[in-house]
């Protein structure tokens, strides 16, 4: 079937892709845009998982303030060069990061970073929580994982769907990035604040 230029205009737009590599996808999704948009971020990915050892020293500390000052936010995501650090693609990116953090309430950034106390305590409850229902122990393991799973997309940012648009994580958003922008993105470290919040050592 005949792919218009209309049509690759209208992917590009929606993807950030590039023109060939857009009519390429529609090409093999047969017209099927939804479908497109799949071929271009699976190619995506694995174009960013070429990139994942390259070193990332620049980038930028952004910060989102949110409901009258009540919740605010900083993170510092970096990349491999200032050019990509100053593009508005990176900016935004940044901003919808740092505004996903205030919405959402991660703890850590990949699930690498849970502490293995809390692990080992997210267990516990949930073990009981399965036995109270009435499960079998020999699928109460099952049912820990299973839920412990779930635990981490609530908790990791990496994971947590993106505010914006459930159907991506953090994750995919950033991999998305990396293929448009064509370097290594990663989010270093963010700090949290929501005004009255009780302060780890204090005495009140």
């Amino acid at each position: 079937m005949g792919i218009s230029a209309q049509d690759v205009k209208a992917l590009r737009d929606r993807t950030g892709a590039g023109m060939m590599e857009c009519k390429r996808a529609l090409e093999e999704a047969q017209g099927n845009v939804d479908r497109a948009i799949d071929i271009l971020r699976e190619r995506g990915l694995a174009q960013a998982a070429k990139k994942a050892g390259r070193s990332t020293t620049e980038g930028l500390i952004e910060s989102y303030i949110h409901a009258q000052g009540r919740i605010g936010v900083l993170v510092e995501i970096n990349c491999e060069t200032d050019f990509v650090a100053n593009t508005d693609d990176f900016h935004t990116l940044a901003h919808d990061i740092a505004l996903h953090i205030a919405a959402s309430r991660p703890m850590v950034i990949s699930r690498e970073q849970v502490p293995e106390n809390m692990i080992e305590h997210e267990k516990g409850v949930l073990r009981v929580q399965a036995a109270n229902e009435g499960k079998a122990e020999a699928i109460i393991e099952k049912m820990v994982q299973g839920r412990l799973e779930k635990y981490y997309k609530e908790v990791c940012l990496m994971e947590q769907p993106f505010v914006k648009n459930p159907d991506v994580t953090i994750d995919t958003l950033i991999k998305e990035h990396v293929a448009r922008l064509g370097e290594q993105i990663r989010v270093r470290r963010f700090v949290r604040y929501e005004r009255g919040e009780e302060l780890e050592g204090s005495d009140g």
